[in-house]
């Protein structure tokens, strides 16, 4: 049942016989929160048609929608707002549609396909907390996409090559002395991140040492030896040196088997991964036809350009004087390349941190220059950053917040509440280890996604587990408790069946509000997608756990004389922790039947 289109109908009804004009634009909103009512009609706009003030033009609608509609119980108004109230036999009639779909929150395949990038890490360096909200979003949003009926394609390009990378190398061969993964104890991205942190320490080191035997400044950071040695490995392995490609590989499996440990207990998964070594030579066929097309220019250097000051912004350069490419150049080659792939995709979307913001409006303007339609299909997921009390976090000098520990104190801190809460007594370690883990991840995800994504955050842990408030384990402790209410009616055989509803005449107002929630699921899922935002599907678990938690307080369930209405209210929980689980399982969280 779709009550915005029906009540969408009604007004359009009203408006038509009342005023003799026809009605398409026009907007139904939530209800404030200080008023009675569940939909708002704004009435302002409407005055050119009704020729009278937006109060008026209120009240001449609302008596109307009570007296013809069938579905409006009462109205009110407030200046030029229509509060309406809808009939208790219309709400009775979406839950019973509600209750009867399985699939409510979630649309049928539709056959469009899309691919949605996102983590894409350098392999010098474990994940940390940015990563953490750039994989979550990415994850969530990709599962927004497939309750909408998209084929979803996940993907990330893995940066493995670079100076950068090299650093980690060079600082290796210097000071490991052979050391591994299996040798250290330590997983493999943590420690080629040790050794990153290393080259930092000693190139400083060297360039104060070669300053202060008076060398310039820029001088000396070209001459310290490690960075020398960095730098005479990335030209061995572009010359494929099998010596340097050797100890390249190795060191990359050791971050790849870090990586894939921590994406799994992230709860992360991908369908393709795209290799900077093997994408970054792409694009450069590109960038020479476009010079071919007159879409590029070369300077009398031999470098190649893009002119894009007619487009509000300014040149670029597509390839070096020496023929070597630039990062757009490669993510040109990529873009093209991933359409290739997946031909049916209808765009992509790639979740990078809002830094980047220039950067694909660049690459996007660029692809459409060069005649790819489905260049405007391309979507940049911008994110703010992620701070913490103590400041910004710097990698090279080892202050990140490693995306391992975090997690880990994440779940440590879980199992410390809910021992302290003494609710697990008597529960097994197999029972109480996957709990705190739940817990603990559920937490630190739905802090990091209930904030929409295009604003910088603080991340404070303390708040993010807390069981009261704007957190998920408020949510997860919200459907454990619905759980135990349909246990407690499985052993009493309350058994709900679709004519057990059928007599149901009344509803509580606080079975209204929360019906009323429960029912935008769909809606706000179709929202979250428009809006590439994983924040409006927190919202809405919060708010549909917040409004049950009101009813669960004020109506007995297991008191009701009422056979009927014992049923519904079992009926009723049962839908709301469904829509929770499914709510949350966006979000890449699960849900606890016990807590």
């Amino acid at each position: 049942m779709n009550l915005d289109q029906i009540l969408r109908t009604e007004i359009q009804r009203a408006v038509s016989t009342l005023f003799s004009q026809s009605l398409q634009d026009f907007q139904v909103q939530p209800t404030n929160q200080e008023f009675d009512g569940t939909h708002t009609l704004v009435c302002f706009p409407l005055t050119k048609i009704s020729r009278k003030s937006p109060e008026e033009t209120a009240k001449l609608l609302g008596e109307y929608l009570v007296q013809h509609s069938g579905i409006t119980e009462r109205f009110n108004v407030v200046k030029g707002f229509l509060n309406l109230e809808l009939k208790d036999s219309v709400w009775i009639e979406v839950f019973q549609s509600i209750h009867a779909n399985a699939n409510f929150g979630q649309l049928p395949f539709h056959g469009r396909e899309i691919m949605i990038e996102y983590s894409s890490p350098n392999t010098n360096k474990p994940l940390h907390l940015g990563h953490l909200r750039n994989n979550f979003l990415g994850f969530s949003v990709a599962e927004i996409f497939k309750a909408n009926g998209y084929k979803v394609h996940r993907v990330q390009i893995i940066n493995d090559r670079g100076i950068h990378i090299c650093k980690s190398m060079a600082a290796w061969r210097l000071f490991a002395n052979g050391e591994t993964p299996e040798s250290s104890n330590m997983k493999g991205d943590h420690l080629v991140g040790k050794y990153y942190v290393v080259f930092d320490k000693t190139y400083k080191s060297q360039v104060n040492d070669l300053v202060g035997k008076g060398m310039a400044e820029q001088e000396a950071e070209k001459e310290a030896p490690i960075m020398k040695l960095a730098v005479d490995m990335l030209r061995k392995w572009e010359q494929k040196d099998s010596d340097i490609v050797a100890l390249w590989r190795t060191m990359n499996s050791w971050v790849y088997d870090g990586f894939n440990a921590t994406y799994a207990r992230m709860g992360v998964e991908f369908d393709k991964l795209y290799y900077e070594s093997e994408t970054y030579l792409l694009g450069k066929e590109e960038v020479l036809k476009g010079v071919e097309k007159g879409v590029f220019f070369r300077k009398p250097d031999g470098s190649i350009w893009v002119d894009l000051t007619p487009d509000g912004l300014d040149q670029k350069v597509l390839m070096r004087s020496d023929g070597t490419s630039v990062y757009m150049t490669q993510d040109i080659g990529t873009a093209i390349l991933r359409f290739t792939d997946f031909p049916n995709i209808v765009g992509q979307v790639y979740t990078v941190g809002n830094e980047q913001e220039y950067h694909f409006k660049v690459l996007f303007l660029i692809l459409n220059k060069l005649g790819f339609e489905w260049a405007k299909s391309c979507f940049h997921l911008s994110y703010g950053m992620v701070d913490l009390p103590t400041g910004k976090m710097k990698s090279r000098e080892g202050t990140v917040v490693d995306a391992d520990e975090l997690m880990q104190e994440m779940v440590n801190e879980a199992e410390r509440q809910t021992r302290e809460l003494g609710k697990i007594e008597g529960w097994s370690e197999d029972e109480t280890r996957p709990l705190f883990e739940m817990i603990g991840l559920g937490a630190l995800k739905f802090f990091l996604l209930k904030v929409d994504p295009k604003k910088r955050m603080l991340f404070d842990p303390n708040e993010s587990i807390q069981l009261q408030g704007f957190t998920g384990p408020f949510i997860q402790y919200t459907h454990a408790r619905i759980r135990a209410i349909l246990r407690k009616a499985a052993q009493m055989k309350i058994s709900v069946a679709a004519k057990d509803l059928k007599n149901l005449t009344t509803l509580e107002p606080a079975e209204r509000d929360a019906l009323n929630v429960l029912s935008l699921f769909e809606s706000k899922v179709q929202e979250a997608a428009r809006e590439y935002s994983p924040a409006i599907i927190a919202n809405f678990a919060f708010e549909l756990a917040k409004e049950y938690n009101k009813f669960y307080q004020n109506i007995p369930i297991f008191s009701e004389d009422d056979q009927v209405k014992l049923r519904f209210r079992v009926a009723f929980s049962e839908s709301v922790a469904d829509a929770i689980k499914k709510a949350m399982s966006l979000l890449g969280i699960a849900v606890p039947d016990r807590m």
